[in-house]
């Protein structure tokens, strides 16, 4: 069975050279679509590399954090640019810095909106915000309440 990565948003990522870079920041994106047989290979060389190594590659993602199974059989990941942790570090720079203590905001609000443009936050893909937002609700710092579509769901941060 193939080892997939899932993906919303890519990256292609060439060296000075024309050589594929090293896969540490070949794969580091948001998340990003590869098959098994296309992904983790250098065209270049014409290498692949084999399953228990991409097995083995995205387990020590994982244990960093930089990486969730998205299934129980291990066979779909999810890269992540930055850990939840650092994720959720930046939501609450992005609060404080525009006074929203106490607010409540749409999470589409803090992905689309005026408020998050040219920063971070903007165009982040929403599952990854939105495990964020759950990270920060665990620490008290955050309250998420459902709304009656995807869209209209809020949340109102603590100060």
């Amino acid at each position: 069975m193939p080892l997939n990565i899932l993906h919303t948003e890519g990256l292609q990522m060439t060296s000075d050279y024309g050589i594929p870079p090293p896969m540490s920041t070949a794969i580091l994106a948001s998340s990003m679509t590869i098959s098994a047989v296309q992904g983790l290979r250098f065209t270049y060389f014409e290498r692949s590399l084999s399953y228990e190594a991409r097995e083995t590659f995205l387990s020590a993602l994982v244990s960093e954090g930089r990486a969730e199974w998205i299934d129980k059989g291990r066979r779909k990941c999810l890269i992540l640019w930055l850990r939840i942790q650092d994720w959720a570090d930046s939501i609450l720079r992005f609060v404080r810095d525009n006074g929203l203590e106490d607010s409540v905001m749409t999470i589409e609000e803090i992905r689309t909106g005026i408020e998050s443009r040219g920063t971070d936050l903007h165009g982040m893909d929403r599952a990854v915000l939105t495990r964020a937002l759950r990270l920060l609700e665990q620490k008290g710092k955050a309250a998420i309440f459902k709304g009656t579509s995807a869209d209209d769901e809020g949340v109102k941060f603590s100060a």
